[in-house]
């Protein structure tokens, strides 16, 4: 009768154990899908950007996976565009020394009257975020600064965030894919 406690004690001691390894197996895979469920990507949020330039120059890849994107139903389509423009252009023409984009990445096209289409040249745009400080500071701020999820390596820690002296860069869920600028600035 002693061999036979001392087996049936053995089975439940090594039953409990094998219950426990599979129940700690269980919450560790299910923590593990958890972190691989969603892809994340790294995002800058327009409404915390203070277009300070470091995007240009701290990106992994160069030139920046960062690009000026145009809210184009924010945009009044001005004459003077603060975002295109110097501050004092010699002329309100598109010749090199008017423009505020160094690389020529916005395209300037006559829509009618006083109205002008811009568009960005995202192949061009170095992100240096010259064109938005512009429009945010003197027009409607419809110019914004974004990662272009087609040219990002995606990093662990991406190194224009480690520099972001407004911590404007986060990971988002893909499926949010990118933050938009919605509303004029207020104050």
């Amino acid at each position: 009768m002693a061999d036979m406690d001392t087996t049936r004690r053995d089975f439940l001691s090594s039953a409990v154990r094998g219950a426990g390894l599979l129940s700690l197996g269980g919450m560790v895979g299910g923590v593990l899908a958890g972190q691989r469920g969603e892809h994340m990507l790294w995002q800058i949020d327009p409404a915390k950007c203070i277009h300070c330039g470091k995007c240009a120059t701290n990106c992994v890849l160069s030139p920046s996976a960062v690009k000026c994107f145009h809210a184009h139903v924010l945009c009044g389509y001005c004459k003077l565009c603060t975002g295109y423009f110097e501050a004092q252009p010699n002329s309100l023409t598109t010749a090199a020394e008017n423009q505020l984009c160094p690389t020529g990445a916005i395209k300037r096209t006559w829509v009618e009257g006083e109205y002008y289409e811009y568009k960005i040249d995202s192949d061009m745009c170095i992100g240096c975020a010259r064109c938005v400080k512009g429009c945010t500071m003197f027009g409607n701020g419809s110019l914004f600064l974004q990662i272009d999820h087609s040219l990002c390596v995606n990093c662990n820690q991406c190194s224009i965030a480690r520099q972001c002296p407004s911590q404007a860069i986060s990971r988002i869920p893909a499926r949010q894919a990118y933050l938009l600028k919605t509303r004029t600035r207020t104050g």
